[in-house]
């Protein structure tokens, strides 16, 4: 079966106004705030959604029913990547992680109850949320099945106990989607449940904000403890003993999200590069007409075309309803590199101008670093990359003879 890797007039048109939108709108307020989103405070998010909600181009990804335009993988490449110019567009659109993350697992898996309750108020704005998986050593990082967080039945629901660390947005949210152990040991594939619990449940508590390179997310990454942390029966997300396998509806989606959005970040590093290469003069030339610069701009452009490919074939793969687990871990593991390649050279192509507050290459900088380890860090993903090649060569063998 072949890829069409063109779009929808409708998402074509789509894409071209988020564009428009993010420039006009959104970067003068990303500027105004170097791109550290706590500068600009709740205030901010709202006035920005309100301004996306106007422009008709709010919750691209979620379901009509939910107010958004129902985009599958493949429709929301261009339009994300447009939001993702700016560190403020995707919280602009309400495609920022991890609500955008949450957003689709919950439509994937909630009752009917739960997605009234939970996710109606987060697709329209008016709630945000965490997704509380992460715990410190040794407990759940890069192995998720090293999950020590424990839930246990009791009179009228489950008791949840348990440390969780780096959970994004948790400050502020209005609820947790909390992974806990309900069987097995740590290490075990299987035995996770996940659980809704509301931000002012007592036995939920944030204890600190980690400081980090990042702060273009609001909400910070947050250190939290369940102590003693009752909830219902009912929130219950899903099956119990399912949560590892809900985990991946979400996180194949959720890096392919997440790479689009940076190749905005790419994309706009190399708009700034180029437009300095091509003004400022040195020894008697254009910096654009030197050799050194030009290959550093046709990297970039390799890199971002590269990356967009590669997204378009795991959003290809998810909407054919295909696991799309080495495809993802393809294109997160390419793109996640490749987006601080590009950035790293346009910062240099500028000079003291990249490193400088004048333009905001050095903030993007320590945005994307980060990438290479949110959401699976490269040297997992490779390992899972080349474990599968390796089992599909030994399977055709096996067939063969």
């Amino acid at each position: 079966m072949s890829i069409d890797l063109g779009h929808d007039p409708v998402v074509s048109e789509l894409a071209r106004h988020t564009a428009e939108f993010v420039r006009s709108v959104v970067v003068p307020e990303e500027e105004a705030f170097a791109g550290v989103a706590a500068r600009g405070g709740d205030a901010m998010r709202a006035r920005l959604q309100q301004a996306a909600k106007d422009a008709g181009l709010f919750a691209p990804h979620v379901p009509a029913q939910f107010g958004g335009h129902g985009l599958d993988m493949r429709g929301r490449a261009p339009v994300f990547e447009a939001a993702g110019y700016s560190l403020f567009g995707p919280l602009a659109l309400n495609i920022a992680a991890p609500d955008e993350g949450n957003m689709h697992m919950l439509e994937a898996i909630a009752t009917a109850e739960q997605k009234e309750r939970y996710l109606r108020p987060l697709a329209t704005g008016e709630v945000r949320s965490c997704f509380a998986m992460t715990e410190p050593a040794p407990g759940a990082g890069s192995d998720p099945t090293a999950l020590t967080t424990r839930a246990a039945k009791e009179p009228g629901g489950w008791r949840i106990d348990g440390r969780k660390w780096f959970i994004t947005g948790a400050d502020g949210a209005a609820y947790a989607i909390c992974m806990a152990r309900t069987s097995g040991e740590p290490g075990h594939r299987g035995g996770a449940t996940m659980f809704l619990v509301d931000a002012d449940n007592p036995g939920m508590k944030i204890v600190r904000h980690v400081e980090t390179l990042d702060e273009s997310l609001y909400g910070g990454h947050c250190e939290m403890l369940f102590d003693g942390c009752l909830v219902p029966h009912d929130a219950v997300l899903g099956e119990v003993d399912k949560g590892f396998d809900y985990a991946q509806v979400r996180l194949g989606p959720a890096r392919t999200t997440h790479c689009m959005r940076w190749l905005g970040i790419a994309a706009r590093a190399q708009d700034i590069a180029v437009a300095r290469a091509a003004d400022r003069r040195l020894f008697g030339s254009r910096l654009a007409e030197l050799g050194m610069v030009q290959a550093m701009i046709a990297d970039n452009e390799i890199d971002i075309a590269a990356s967009r490919g590669l997204v378009l074939q795991a959003c290809w793969e998810l909407d054919q309803g295909r696991s799309g687990a080495q495809s993802t871990a393809v294109a997160k593991t390419f793109t996640a590199e490749a987006v601080w390649r590009v950035v790293d050279r346009s910062l240099q192509i500028c000079g003291s101008l990249g490193i400088s507050g004048d333009v905001l290459l050095s903030r993007f900088l320590r945005e994307v670093r980060p990438f290479r380890i949110y959401d699976g860090p490269s040297e997992t993903h490779r390992w899972a990359i080349a474990r599968r090649v390796v089992r599909r060569h030994l399977d055709n063998h096996a067939s063969a003879s």
